[in-house]
C-alpha cells in the first residue's frame, strides 16, 4: 500500500522513515518533504500544500491513509476536510487541535477538568498584564496564545524581562495574531518530560517517554527554541509516574474532550514539569508528536508502525501493541547560523554519514537541488545515536556529528545531561 505523511520537518522524516520499513508499505509520499526525504528511494516528495489538492492526490494515487505531522495544517482543519471526503487520516480535528492552537483554550480546559497545571491569567490589554506582573513578581512565564513554532514562550527570570516579553507580544506584535493574547502563568520548577500518546477517540496507547532540551545553549542557557535535542527513554518517567500521568492528565483530557463534544484522535503530547516530590503538572499540550522527540522515539520503535496507525484510525488502539528497542536513543539538533531569530539559508551541507546500527540522521531544514544539499530552515538536521547507555548514545550521536559540515552550524554539546546527572 501507499501512504502519505504531511509535513516538511525532522518529525515527518522520522515518521516516513519508520512507515517505509513496513513490508506492507511500497511507497511513502511526503508533502512537501525536505532534502532528506528526497534522497530516500522508499520516500517520494510531493510539492503540494493546499489541503483540497492533497485530498485529490490521495484519491488519485489510491493512498491507504494519511498521517499529519505539524500543528499548522491540523489547526487549519486538514483532518476535517479529509474526513468530509471519506479519506482515512490520523490526526486531531481543528476543534480538537485548539488544545495546542490556543494556550488560553488549553488552560481553561484543564481548569474545567481538574487537570494539574500552573495557575494563570489571560490578557489582551498590555496595561493589565503589566499590573499583574508587578503583583506576581518573577520568575514568571509569558506565552503567546496562538501557534508560534515553539518560540512563543518566555521564561522570565526578572520582572524587567517579563515586562519586555509582554510588550513584544502585545505592543510590538512580535508574533502577530498568535501573540495578540497572552497567557501569564506561575513559574514551575522541576524536571521536564515529554509524554506522547496515540488516541483513537476512546483508547489511548502510550509511546516511549522522552525528554526535550528547549534552550539554545549548553547548561540550558540562551533563548527558547523549537528544541535542540531529545532522548528516549527519559529516566525521570518512572513506571509509577507513567501510571499517574495516564490517570491524572491523559485520560481526563481524552474524556474531557469527549464530554465537550469533541472526539480526540491523533497524537497527544503533554509537556510535563515534574517537581522534586515527583508530582507532575501540565505545562502545555501539543496535538502532534514533538520535534525533536519523534526522532529518537521512532529510532527505538520496533515492528510495523503502519499497522498501529491503521488500528488507531479504525478506533482499535486497544488491540495495538508497541515494542521498543531496549537501547537509549539520543538526538542532537544541528541548527543554522542565526537560529532561532534569523536562521541563514543556502549553506552547503556535506559529510552526513550513512545510516548504520548505531546512528541515523533525520533532515528538517534541508533542500536538495542539482544533487546539492543546502540549509533551508532553522533546525537543519537531527542526528540520533543508539546505545545501551545514555553516555554511549551520546557518543554515537556526537561521533556522527563530527563528520558533518555546513557554515554556521550550531548545536549543543550536552544533550542528555539530566539523565547523566540523575542520582541512581
Amino acid at each position: 500500500m501507499k501512504v502519505l505523511v504531511v509535513g516538511a520537518g525532522g518529525r515527518e522524516h522520522a515518521l516516513a522513515w519508520k512507515l517505509a520499513q513496513s513490508p506492507r508499505v511500497q511507497l511513502v509520499y511526503v508533502a512537501p518533504g525536505n532534502g532528506g526525504t528526497a534522497q530516500d528511494e522508499r520516500l517520494r516528495n510531493v510539492p503540494i500544500t493546499d489541503f483540497a489538492a492533497l485530498a485529490d492526490f490521495v484519491v488519485k494515487e489510491g493512498i491507504a491513509f494519511t498521517l499529519v505531522g505539524p500543528e499548522t495544517p491540523l489547526a487549519g482543519g486538514i483532518v476535517n476536510l479529509f474526513r468530509a471526503r471519506g479519506l482515512k487520516v490520523f490526526g486531531p480535528t481543528q476543534e480538537a487541535a485548539q488544545l495546542e492552537s490556543s494556550k488560553d483554550f488549553a488552560k481553561a480546559f484543564m481548569k474545567r477538568h481538574g487537570i494539574p497545571t500552573a495557575d494563570y491569567e489571560t490578557f489582551t490589554d498590555a496595561a493589565a498584564a503589566h499590573a499583574y506582573l508587578d503583583r506576581k513578581g518573577a520568575p514568571i512565564v509569558i506565552k503567546a496564545d496562538g501557534l508560534a513554532a515553539g518560540k512563543g514562550v518566555v521564561v522570565a527570570q526578572t520582572l524587567e524581562e517579563a515586562h519586555q516579553a509582554v510588550d513584544s507580544m502585545l505592543a510590538d506584535n512580535k508574533f502577530g495574531a498568535a501573540g495578540a493574547r497572552v497567557v501569564i502563568e506561575e513559574f514551575l520548577s522541576g524536571e521536564e518530560a515529554s509524554f506522547i500518546v496515540m488516541v483513537d477517540g476512546k483508547h489511548v496507547l502510550a509511546l516511549a517517554s522522552s525528554q526535550d532540551h528547549k534552550r539554545l545553549l549548553d547548561d540550558d542557557q540562551g533563548p527558547n527554541t523549537g528544541g535542540m535535542g531529545a532522548y528516549s527513554p527519559a529516566p525521570v518517567v518512572t513506571p509509577q509516574l507513567h501510571a499517574r500521568v495516564m490517570r491524572e492528565i491523559i485520560q481526563p483530557t481524552v474524556r474531557g474532550m469527549e464530554k465537550e463534544g469533541i472526539r480526540y484522535t491523533g497524537f497527544l503530547y503533554a509537556g510535563l514539569m515534574i517537581d522534586a516530590q515527583g508530582n507532575p503538572k501540565t505545562i502545555e499540550f501539543n496535538c502532534r508528536m514533538g520535534d525533536p522527540e519523534t526522532q529518537p522515539i521512532m529510532a527505538r520503535l520496533k515492528g510495523d508502525f503502519s499497522k498501529v496507525v491503521e488500528q488507531a484510525i479504525a478506533g482499535e488502539l486497544d488491540l495495538a501493541e508497541l515494542s521498543w528497542d531496549r537501547r537509549t536513543a539520543l538526538g542532537v539538533v544541528l541548527a543554522a547560523h542565526g537560529y532561532p531569530d534569523k536562521p541563514r539559508q543556502g549553506d552547503l551541507i556535506s559529510g552526513i554519514p550513512a545510516e548504520n546500527e548505531t546512528a541515523v540522521t533525520f533532515h528538517a531544514g534541508t533542500t536538495l537541488a542539482d544533487d546539492k544539499l543546502t540549509t533551508s530552515g532553522g533546525r537543519v538536521l537531527c542526528v540520533v545515536g543508539l546505545s545501551d547507555s545514555v553516555r554511549g548514545a551520546q557518543s554515537a550521536a556526537y561521533e556522527a556529528i563530527n563528520r558533518i559540515e555546513f557554515d554556521g552550524m550550531q548545536y549543543r554539546r550536552d544533550i542528555g545531561h539530566r539523565a547523566l546527572n540523575r542520582k541512581h
